[in-house]
């Protein structure tokens, strides 16, 4: 009997090819949800940040002169004194041979630091009017287009700093004479004190400020040399940031620092001045022992109500740039020797492989692989992979 074979009509043909679809779907896996960033341009800035602390630029610790019994200190902490103030008294012990040829060292010592400080000074006064002559002469080239504004503005910040060492010479000058005039007096009223017990020697003020430590203001017999009080002027801050000396090596003079959560509504303007050249070690909160290295910066804002000691948040600027393109510092992730993300296009997650320059905390700089507009997937988790489908929220 012979065989009869059965066909499919193309109704029944395409109701199997539409069961397959329909059984293909309901196994295909759900789409993952993911959250999903713009590739946009924009402003980017890479820092160093860590805890700052303010200080009197201009500060000295006061030292009693001449061994002997110290007056009681009428001065607080935070009274205002002005150069030359009488801070404290102290009666001398009487001086054996020996003592009076140290204090006569000591006055030619003094008078020679004030010779040095003078000649700092000097040097100080010449750098400053070389520096205006530099700013006024590229202020005549910039008008004519002969050099950039980075160049006006790096002469500009040479005569500021300029400045600052001038004042700042002129104030360790006043200090060197201010210690000359203790020393000698105090030899003046030790060789008094030899006929008359109550001879006093006068402590004076190096420079006109705030008293802003005094050690012990009893009455009480004190060493040649013991610390009585620290004083310095307030109105001249500076800032200091101790850092790992391997990220100090980033840090150069002229950066800019922002200082945060000093209490204001705004983050104050500073500018690195100086990287000590030499490391410390200090041991952090877990026991570890780090090498650090002091970051000085000068104020460019009003300092408000801070004061020598306080403590800030500060973020030293080591690169910026205007106009960057930048995707969220959580959408590139490693992928074997390069950087990768995934960019979402018709529904579905296409991994990249990405060119990525400066990154901070929050954005990496994009150099290629990925276009201005394209949306990358945040936080991509290890269940991501190349094509699958996604559902951007």
């Amino acid at each position: 009997m012979p065989r009869i074979r059965w066909w499919p009509t193309g109704a029944a043909l395409a109701g199997g090819l539409a069961l397959a679809a329909l059984i293909a779907w309901a196994l295909q896996p759900e789409p993952l949800e993911v959250e999903c960033a713009p590739v946009a341009r924009g402003p980017m800035q890479v820092s160093i940040d860590d805890s700052g602390e303010m200080r009197a630029r201009d500060r000295f610790t006061v030292a009693a002169p001449v061994a002997g019994r110290l007056m009681r200190i009428e001065l607080r902490d935070g009274d205002r004194v002005d150069s030359g103030q009488v801070l404290a008294r102290i009666a001398p012990a009487p001086l054996g041979a020996r003592e009076r040829s140290e204090a006569q060292a000591r006055v030619a010592a003094t008078e020679a630091l004030q010779g040095e400080a003078d000649e700092h000074a000097r040097r100080a006064a010449e750098s400053l009017a070389q520096a205006r002559r530099e700013r006024e002469r590229v202020e005549r080239l910039s008008k004519d287009g002969f050099v950039s504004p980075q160049a006006l503005d790096r002469v500009r910040s040479d005569e500021v700093r300029a400045v600052n060492d001038v004042e700042a010479g002129a104030a360790r000058a006043r200090s060197a004479a201010a210690e000359v005039r203790a020393a000698r007096a105090a030899l003046l009223a030790q060789a008094a004190a030899r006929g008359d017990a109550s001879a006093l020697v006068s402590v004076p003020s190096p420079v006109a400020g705030r008293v802003l430590r005094v050690a012990d203001p009893s009455e009480r017999v004190v060493a040649a040399g013991t610390p009585l009080m620290t004083v310095g002027d307030v109105s001249r801050l500076e800032v200091f940031i101790e850092l790992l000396s391997s990220e100090a090596v980033r840090v150069a003079p002229g950066m800019a620092v922002l200082l945060e959560d000093w209490g204001g509504d705004a983050p104050l303007r500073a500018r690195v001045r100086m990287v000590e050249p030499f490391a410390f070690t200090k041991v952090s909160a877990l026991g570890v022992e780090e090498k650090r290295t002091r970051v000085v910066a000068d104020l460019l804002d009003p300092a408000g109500a801070l004061g020598d000691g306080y403590r800030v948040e500060a973020r030293i600027v080591v690169w910026s740039a205007e106009d960057v393109l930048t995707v969220p510092a959580s959408a590139v992730f490693r992928c074997s020797d390069a950087w990768c993300a995934f960019v979402v296009d018709g529904g579905r997650a296409r991994r990249r492989t990405v060119d990525i320059g400066q990154r901070n905390a929050s954005q990496v700089q994009v150099l290629g692989g990925l276009g201005e507009g394209q949306a990358v997937v945040r936080h991509p988790g290890n269940d991501l992979e190349d094509g699958a489908r996604v559902v951007a929220h």
